[in-house]
């Protein structure tokens, strides 16, 4: 039987585990990461074709089996920072493990309150998915806003937050780069960071379904 984290169709698998056949070939044994780690970035290379993120990947010595655990347990939400997002991810794969995408940056009440505040959408959007409970447990991934991923920072270390995986992979030059940084400087959260400029929603996406494997792989055993 297909897993529900392979491509429907047969030609879409082959291809699929072509590339990913291609990519180990090329990599060869010349990356550093864990067994667990590699099929995630092996997808990120995939997404992207940018065989940098071999390297440029960095994981919390925990980031995997948080990933997993809060999959498996079922109806974890996952909180982005854009719409781009919770449309890349596969709704047959979230809804394999009940699980829901939220994003808030275009919410009226979250524009008015970043007008408001002097402040960007991207803070007020993180500060709502808090009020609603949403942020507790869940797997946040930030592709795009590094002041989503720095105010989901300050809510871990001054408000006591605690998702359960923290994908820090915002792309640019003002702040990207820094909240990463940031990120990879605090333990209290597992994560998962691009280091430096690189990043954007597709490779979020691409991580969040490699984990999705995992998980699916792990029940299968």
């Amino acid at each position: 039987m297909t897993a529900i984290t392979e491509q429907l169709t047969a030609l879409g698998r082959a291809i699929e585990h072509d590339s990913f056949a291609i990519i180990d070939a090329e990599v060869g044994g010349a990356h550093c990461y864990a067994a667990s780690q590699w099929p995630v970035v092996r997808r990120m290379i995939h997404a992207s074709a940018d065989f940098e993120f071999n390297g440029l990947t960095f994981f919390h010595p925990e980031a995997i089996e948080a990933g997993i655990a809060a999959i498996r347990r079922g109806g974890t939400p996952v909180v982005a920072d854009v719409e781009m997002i919770c449309v890349g991810l596969s709704r047959p794969r979230l809804s394999h493990f009940g699980m829901t995408a939220h994003q808030f940056i275009a919410d009226e009440d979250v524009i008015a309150a970043a007008k408001a505040n002097g402040g960007t959408r991207a803070v007020e959007a993180m500060r709502k998915a808090h009020r609603l409970g949403l942020l507790e447990g869940s797997i946040v991934a930030v592709g795009n806003a590094p002041t989503a991923l720095i105010e989901v920072i300050r809510l871990i270390e001054e408000e006591g937050v605690r998702p359960a995986l923290v994908l820090g992979m915002p792309v640019g030059f003002v702040s990207a780069a820094e909240s990463k940084e940031r990120l990879m400087a605090q333990q209290e959260v597992p994560w998962i960071a691009i280091r430096g400029r690189k990043g954007g929603s597709t490779l979020v996406v691409a991580a969040l379904h490699a984990l999705l494997a995992l998980a699916e792989e792990e029940g299968d055993v």
